[in-house]
């Protein structure tokens, strides 16, 4: 007789799943720079070639790529998504559940699913 794998169904944010103690800017943060990266592979930059282009240095690049995001804010992010010519748009509207606090949600079409344009929400 096999025995069962013990899994959890997730949330939908791996952070909060994990006990991130701020799940919801961690995950905004990912999808930001995951946009941030797919523009840049998609430019076909070097580390250095992009680095020059957000006006930062090179290891800041290969963190960013790599998904170490510690120093990085999300201003900074949108600053470097401005400067990869896209827009930004940050939409406020109320929450959508009674029980629930206000969220914080990051859309693009360079996400893998989304279809809407870049959004920022809060």
């Amino acid at each position: 007789m096999k025995e069962g794998v013990d899994y959890h169904l997730s949330c939908g944010n791996v952070f909060a799943d994990l006990g991130h103690p701020e799940p919801e800017e961690a995950l905004a943060k990912a999808r930001l720079a995951y946009v941030i990266s797919t523009i840049i592979l998609e430019k076909g930059w070097s580390q250095l070639e992009a680095a020059e282009a957000l006006g930062i240095d090179q290891p800041k690049i290969s963190a960013l790529l790599n998904g170490r995001l510690r120093g990085f804010s999300t201003d900074r992010l949108i600053r470097f998504l401005n400067a990869l010519d896209q827009d930004v748009e940050i939409a406020v509207r109320p929450k959508r559940r009674e029980k629930q606090r206000g969220t914080l949600e990051v859309t693009s079409p360079l996400i893998p699913g989304e279809s809407s344009s870049a959004i920022a929400r809060r």
